[in-house]
């Protein structure tokens, strides 16, 4: 049989590809439909929008309640809204101006004196509300705060008199051992003055004297406030207990007799009686002895 008539298996090339067969696409897993009722189901299903939305929720919420600015945010607003002021609020100057063009606008007035007072200027603060009890004289709140004001500013000049004093003493202290004042060394050292203790002495004694008036004098506006309450409401004991307390501090007896007879005769099972009768006593004992006095010293002389 001659070879060329048979057809022989030709060998593919050492470099033929390999034909592969078809794959077939595999199918995507489907999430069981019970899944996407749960919370993570959904969370991954929508991620990308709650993550947009987280985002825009936490910048807005830095933006609305100040975050970082320094502002009190939300919560100021609040506090504004109930108060009935705005955020940044009428200025000193603007409040000023109002009370001048209309200076029988009790409301303005009073608007004022509970800025300058918010301001720490005291008695600015304290004319423009006595102007204000002037327009209003039956407004108790008004009173009570102008009492307020001037308990206050007594308080301050008092803390300034002990301080002068205490400097004084400290300037010019005592010797720790001194003779008896009745001896004859005592009466040769009093009569020795210092140039530094006569300096000090002269200006703590000037300064001294001011903050003492200064005080006498908040004491005694106090005073007046009070007897104001009184007037308003001659039954509240409350009120004819403070008019005591505050002629007490101011020294004006014949106001602390009348005020605690007063609220004795209101009130007198109240707590504060016990107290009241016993500072009673006391005033009117030291009334009895200020009454005495002129007329022993004209016996005398």
């Amino acid at each position: 049989m001659a070879r060329g008539t048979q057809h022989r298996k030709r060998r593919p090339p050492a470099n033929a590809g390999v034909a592969h067969a078809a794959v077939a696409p595999k199918h995507r897993h489907k999430r069981p439909a019970y899944e996407d009722q749960l919370f993570f189901g959904r969370l991954r299903t929508h991620a990308k929008v709650l993550f947009v939305l987280m985002a825009a929720v936490f910048v807005l919420t830095f933006v609305f309640l100040g975050v970082g600015s320094g502002s009190t945010g939300i919560s100021q607003i609040v506090q504004n809204f109930f108060s009935g002021s705005s955020a940044s609020g009428s200025s000193e100057s603007a409040l000023k101006k109002k009370t001048v063009e209309h200076p029988k606008d009790a409301a303005a007035w009073l608007a004022y004196a509970n800025k300058l007072q918010s301001d720490k200027k005291l008695d600015e603060a304290a004319t423009a509300l006595t102007t204000y009890t002037t327009l209003k004289p039956k407004n108790a709140d008004a009173l009570s705060q102008l009492a307020g004001i001037y308990t206050q500013r007594a308080q301050d000049w008092e803390t300034l008199y002990s301080a002068s004093q205490q400097r004084t003493q400290a300037l010019t202290p005592s010797p720790l051992l001194s003779p008896q004042s009745t001896s004859s060394l005592g009466k040769g050292i009093a009569t020795i003055t210092s140039p530094l203790a006569t300096a000090v002495s002269s200006q703590t004694s000037s300064a001294t004297s001011n903050e003492y008036s200064q005080i006498v004098n908040y004491l005694t506006e106090r005073v007046t406030v009070y007897k104001k309450l009184v007037k308003l409401n001659p039954q509240d004991a409350s009120a004819q207990l403070n008019l005591a307390g505050a002629a007490t501090d101011s020294a004006d007896t014949a106001t602390e007799i009348s005020a605690y007879k007063a609220f004795l005769k209101l009130a007198p099972t109240d707590s504060e009686a016990p107290a009241a009768r016993k500072a009673l006593k006391a005033a009117e004992a030291q009334a009895k002895a200020a009454a005495s006095t002129p007329t022993a010293t004209a016996s005398t002389g």
